[in-house]
């Protein structure tokens, strides 16, 4: 048996055994954004002055960019529950980085540079880092369980996209709560943050995704 027909059989046999991975992912994203706004609104809340921050361009901008990356991480994560999948659809995940990089691009035109600093550490870093994780890592338990109905040929890359999803998703909630609306604290401690969860996805991938 060639390669390629033992990977067509594997994932016969998977679809066979339960929902397909798409089915299973989009049930996974619906459990996961409620398991992720419960943890949200119980720890921290959007901040006092939401209503009047939504009309702010920096503030609507942190939406934009985690939107981004986690519409594109689920795209990615779909096409990578399936066995043979190619990696050219995962350049969809250059969007949000390439959004964010336009942003920090004009933020310093923007702003004079002895501002730079002050915008960049922020006032909420350790916060931030503490808490895309804490309302990520449920997401991101959630998408492995979904991965395990598809047949990913790259567990290891397969966990760290789905956890860019969940940090995609941690990211978006937080941003409601984060006082710090900078492209240079959303670039430098959002990402740190996300990351984190990308490389617990790849790790955990790597021991729960593979055949």
């Amino acid at each position: 048996m060639q390669t390629n027909d033992l990977i067509e059989a594997l994932a016969k046999d998977t679809r066979s055994q339960g929902p397909s991975p798409m089915l299973a992912l989009a049930g996974a994203a619906a459990v996961a954004v409620m398991i992720a706004a419960a943890v949200f609104f119980a720890v921290l809340g959007p901040r006092p002055d939401f209503a009047h921050a939504m009309g702010t361009s920096r503030f609507v901008l942190k939406f934009v960019v985690t939107g981004a990356l986690a519409a594109t991480a689920f795209a990615c994560t779909a096409r990578l529950a399936r066995p043979g999948e190619s990696l050219r659809g995962t350049a969809l995940l250059l969007l949000a980085p390439a959004i964010l990089i336009v942003a920090v691009a004009v933020e310093f035109q923007a702003i004079p540079s002895v501002d730079w600093e002050a915008r960049w550490i922020g006032t909420n870093s350790l916060v931030c880092m503490m808490s895309i994780p804490l309302i990520g890592i449920g997401p991101l338990a959630v998408f492995l369980a979904a991965l395990r109905y598809g047949a990913p040929t790259r567990p290891r890359l397969a966990g760290a996209v789905a956890g860019l999803l969940a940090g995609g998703m941690g990211a978006l909630f937080y941003a409601a709560h984060c006082p710090d609306d900078s492209p240079f604290f959303v670039a430098t401690w959002y990402t740190i943050a996300i990351a984190g969860l990308a490389v617990v996805g790849a790790l955990a991938g790597q021991r729960l995704l593979r055949w």
